[in-house]
């Protein structure tokens, strides 16, 4: 665009001009001069600039350039409104509408008479999940376990959308007790108060799940447990009854125990870290996951071993005076002594059972004068061949392995040293490096009165445990240890089951643990009926003082007393006790 400048003196429009002694307006075309004339000017400073008035074609662009802005506003609001109309409505709608959980209730769980031992809340209008309760019984906690509840953040979306398993048979048994969650609709106004729900998809519930157990029956073995451990000053305890002929669990508990309710709503930190470091372990599923050493429950494998190997015929007596030396060929003035718990006299192999002779069990586990001994070799052989060292398969988290000792288990736990004598007689009894499970104790004892089923123990009412070995022993081998664990009970060292209502056979064991032999675990093992076995039990009392005199027995014979009081069907000789429950 051309550009035209004036003077500053005269660079307001309107100048007059003087003409003949008067002033008259001059227009400024008039005055325009061509900048080259007028160097003084600052031009940058916008000094003297004047631009030339808009022409019509650039009106015209500018009015054309308006009506295109306005068409293609109107084009986008139709499009908006009509074209895309159903899809923001319905992203409007959404606003509104929020998708949502559904959760599915869990499977109850039931003992095998009905009775309710982990149930579900009736949901609140305030919460989206039941709650799980478990009933006030004694002695269930790990054997039924406990859940956490699923978690939302702070805005109360839920990101773990199912019940987290923890233990026992809610852990063994998870999947099926877990349901499948639905969906729902639900509708809120602008201020996000819920004006209507609608289930899109309903959920589906858990199974109801029903245990082997009898509760009350696993509560009386928990209760004489805690008593017995309270009074005498035991750490801990456990016991299994199962059935011989199913391997379904009838009762498993271990005691102390945890408050299931309490950790499944949630406890503080430091009443968690309590429960961590209490030296009870009540975390420990002593059932399953303890180990201890066997004592005299031993025997009656042994006896079976020596008879079946020939070592000695079941009539043949030894005599126990107390103890027995062995000469030390290094250093004839310190022989070795291996004490008798007490003396028993002349004992064949039925009264040595009974009466738990130890001098009759060093004689033909190791050997001793004239009578020759099983050796370590065939001890291992036979403890394994009960299946003292392999899992049960129990279906419950923590299962332990047992433990033989053997020259090689030896050499690798005390830095190469040797096998001797003594550690073969000792083994024969029980004592020293073995140890096994109370699960593996009534498994093989249920084998000893099922007369050679090794089963698999199963936690679900009506299942059939899997037979895992049949061992191979004679009618008449089976029955000498039978009858010597019937004596047992009748005169032997289970006489605390010695009861009118029942025949049970039986067998004690009491293994000495912790230097200077200041501590024992007390074992009692069996069956019932004798003629016709339907359960076998196994009861240990872990860790007491080596003076007290009251022990595991005490457990079996308070369970006996209930039994007989409550259901006597238990003490059935027709198999099965329990039909049609």
């Amino acid at each position: 665009m051309p550009r035209f400048f004036f003077k500053k003196a005269k660079s307001r429009l309107g100048v007059k001009q003087r003409v003949g002694g008067k002033y008259k307006d001059i227009n400024p075309e008039d005055i325009f001069l061509d900048s080259a004339n007028l160097p003084g000017f600052e031009e940058h400073a916008l000094e003297g600039r004047i631009e030339r008035p808009m022409g019509h074609a650039t009106m015209s662009a500018v009015k054309i350039a308006l009506v295109a802005i306005v068409l293609l506003l109107a084009g986008k609001l139709w499009a908006l409104a009509i074209f895309q109309g159903p899809v923001y409505a319905q992203i409007s709608e959404q606003n509104r509408l929020q998708d949502s959980l559904v959760f599915a209730n869990r499977g109850a769980i039931l003992d095998r008479n009905g009775v309710e031992l982990a149930t579900n809340d009736i949901k609140s209008a305030t919460s989206t999940f039941a709650g799980r309760t478990y009933a006030p019984i004694r002695g269930l906690a790990h054997i039924v376990g406990y859940v956490k509840y699923p978690k939302a953040d702070k805005t109360g979306i839920f990101y773990d959308t199912s019940y987290q398993a923890k233990d026992g048979a809610e852990l063994a048994y998870d999947q099926l007790l877990t349901g499948t969650n639905g969906r729902k609709l639900v509708e809120t106004d602008v201020l996000g108060h819920i004006t209507s729900e609608s289930v899109v998809e309903k959920p589906r519930d858990g199974e109801t799940l029903t245990l082997s157990i009898d509760a009350k029956v696993n509560e009386q073995v928990y209760e004489g447990i805690a008593e017995l451990a309270e009074r005498s000053g035991f750490v801990g305890g456990a016991g299994v009854i199962i059935d011989v002929e199913t391997g379904e669990i009838l009762a498993l508990t271990s005691y102390p125990e945890y408050d299931q309710n309490a950790l499944t709503k949630g406890i503080d930190q430091e009443s968690f870290s309590s429960l961590i470091s209490d030296r009870r372990t009540p975390f420990l599923n002593r059932a399953v996951g303890g180990l201890y050493t066997p004592g005299s429950i031993v025997k009656p494998i042994v006896a079976l071993a020596a008879l079946h190997e020939s070592i000695i015929s079941p009539n043949k007596q030894i005599l126990s005076t107390g103890s027995i030396t062995v000469p030390n060929p290094y250093d004839p003035s310190k022989p070795s002594i291996f004490k008798d718990w007490r003396v028993n006299g002349w004992t064949d192999m039925r009264e040595a059972l009974a009466v738990s002779s130890d001098t009759y069990f060093y004689s033909v586990g190791g050997g001793y004068g004239d009578q020759k001994g099983l050796g370590i070799t065939l001890l291992d052989k036979y403890f394994s061949m009960f299946g003292l060292t392999e899992p049960t398969g129990v279906p419950l988290m923590g299962e332990a392995e047992g433990v033989i000792a053997t020259p090689e288990w030896k050499s690798r736990k005390f830095d190469g040293d040797i096998w001797r004598l003594g550690d073969t007689y000792i083994t024969a009894i029980g004592q020293y490096g073995t140890q096994v499970t109370p699960v593996n104790a009534v498994r093989f004892i249920a084998a000893i009165a099922n007369q050679g089923k090794l089963l698999s123990p199963v936690l679900v009412k009506g299942e059939q445990g899997a037979v895992e070995k049949r061992l191979d022993f004679s009618p008449s081998e089976w029955q000498v240890v039978l009858e010597g664990m019937r004596g047992s009970v009748t005169h032997g060292t289970s006489v605390g089951v010695n009861v009118p209502f029942v025949t049970a056979a039986g067998k004690t064991g009491t293994a000495e643990v912790g230097s200077g032999k200041k501590y024992v675990h007390s074992w009692s093992v069996g069956f019932f009926p004798f003629d016709h076995p339907r359960y076998a039990w196994a009861v240990v009392m872990e860790k007491g003082p080596a003076t007290n005199t009251v022990g595991a027995t005490t457990v079996m014979r308070r369970v006996f007393d209930w039994i007989e009081a409550n259901e006597p069907g238990y003490f059935s000789t027709v198999a099965p006790a329990l039909q049609g429950r």
